[in-house]
């Protein structure tokens, strides 16, 4: 194993930025061995060689990341499809299917924990059930020797904090971003530069936003977010095109559609507006001029994706042997092997 494969992640991120390919929810969706709305990736447990095989994927297009998938893959989750007893198993599956890419290719290997959905602020008792299923997934991150865990998508500030607070008690780094809605803030109210400040003093190694808002809306946030932080800032957005006016992937509307259940986009129609490759390269140079060292694609990415952020950042993966190159295309090409009559029909193509 080459000598930077053993460098965690902090040290990594002295030495450049890193990548972390997420998305796996909607990529395995797409390809039809998940199901949308309940989202719990039972894939793990039913087809586990697919998920090793998108790991490869996601690490042979740049990234420098194994994360587990145990993205809702908590109690609650497992609860509400009537499958709370596979619990433990899938979570240490999912982390071991995990361990064995990144063992295999030098990848550093991630925990992963998320937004639990039960918490609310009126209720102490909800954040006593988000801690107990944080330390239940976290306990066995540590048990498969993770590098680092990641608790993302967090909408509450204060439920975010307690999944660092259950992080940080481990002795690992912890990566902690919020998913921002419309309202630009929190649900608690705090804007995200100062929810992140709030992390970073907790103890956070980084800090930072993924999920709900693509290229174009997150990127004025992780700005501010910045200007907030002495600690490396995270940027992970849906590769979707959204606006000003819809800030999120969740408040698109396609009035161009009247076949649309429910006449929202989200999350099973959301084609018409996906990013291209090249946003996506073109965001990552963007965020990493601005400071930010930890990036990635939620939910959405495919691997052209990711490879896409990662010759942004100037990096030339596996993948890259197969990036677009079109001097040899039959119309469009410019190689002098292309015949003249094909090159002058490209016009009429």
């Amino acid at each position: 194993m080459p000598t930077e494969a053993k460098l965690g992640l902090l040290a990594r991120l002295e030495q450049g930025p890193v990548i972390c390919a997420e998305g796996y929810l909607f990529e395995l969706e797409r390809r039809g061995y998940l199901q949308a709305g309940a989202f719990v990736p039972e894939v793990v447990l039913e087809h586990p060689g697919l998920v090793a095989q998108l790991h490869r994927e996601f690490v042979h297009a740049g990234s420098d990341v194994v994360e587990a998938f145990t993205y809702y893959a908590h109690r609650e989750k497992l609860r509400m499809v009537d499958k709370e007893h596979l619990l433990e198993e899938l979570n240490r599956q999912a982390l071991s299917i995990a361990k064995e890419v990144a063992e295999e290719s030098g990848a550093l290997f991630a925990g992963d924990i998320c937004n639990t959905n039960v918490y609310v602020p009126s209720d102490p008792d909800t954040a006593s059930a988000a801690r107990a299923m944080f330390e239940e997934q976290v306990g066995w991150a540590v048990d498969a020797g993770v590098d680092y865990v990641v608790g993302e998508t967090f909408d509450w500030g204060e439920e975010a904090l307690v999944a660092l607070e259950t992080i940080k008690s481990t002795g690992l780094p912890a990566v902690i971003t919020m998913a921002i809605h419309r309202s630009e803030t929190t649900r608690d109210g705090w804007k995200p530069e100062d929810a992140c400040k709030r992390f970073a003093d907790a103890g956070a190694d980084v800090v930072g936003l993924n999920c709900s808002r693509g290229p174009q809306t997150m990127l004025p946030l992780l700005e501010r977010i910045r200007s907030s932080v002495d600690v490396h800032v995270a940027a992970l957005p849906v590769p979707y095109r959204t606006t000003e006016a819809e800030p999120t992937f969740q408040s698109f509307t396609d009035p161009d559609c009247d076949v649309i259940p429910g006449d929202r986009p989200f999350p099973a129609a959301l084609d018409p507006f996906v990013c291209n490759r090249y946003e996506l390269e073109e965001f990552a140079r963007k965020a990493h001029a601005l400071g930010v060292s930890y990036l990635g694609v939620c939910c959405g990415a495919g691997p052209h994706h990711i490879r896409a952020v990662a010759e942004g950042l100037g990096r030339t993966p596996p993948a890259s042997r197969y990036s677009p190159d079109m001097s040899k295309h039959a119309f469009f090409g410019t190689d002098e092997r292309v015949k003249d009559e094909y090159k002058e029909y490209a016009k009429q193509l």
